[in-house]
């Protein structure tokens, strides 16, 4: 991977984000000590609402309360 410092990545970042959109990662340091990765992005719906909320749904479904209320849990976390 290669290694860049910062000034240098803020006056090529067009360069380096072409090399990204490659698929290649870039790690920015800061007086030589790594501080940050520059990577492509990948899987943009990793964090859907709707993906959420179904894998939200499908763990509710295995779970019971075998007897509880929410209203009583609620209440024992106050105490």
């Amino acid at each position: 991977m290669e290694q860049i410092g910062a000034y240098e990545a803020k006056t090529h970042l067009p360069k380096l984000l072409n090399k990204v959109s490659k698929g290649e990662k870039i790690i920015i340091t800061k007086h030589g000590i790594p501080v940050a990765i520059l990577g492509p992005y990948d899987d943009h719906n990793k964090y859907a609402s709707s993906e959420t909320i179904k894998r939200f749904r499908e763990f509710r479904r295995k779970k019971k309360l075998k007897g509880l209320n929410l209203k009583m849990l609620i209440e024992t976390g106050r105490a």
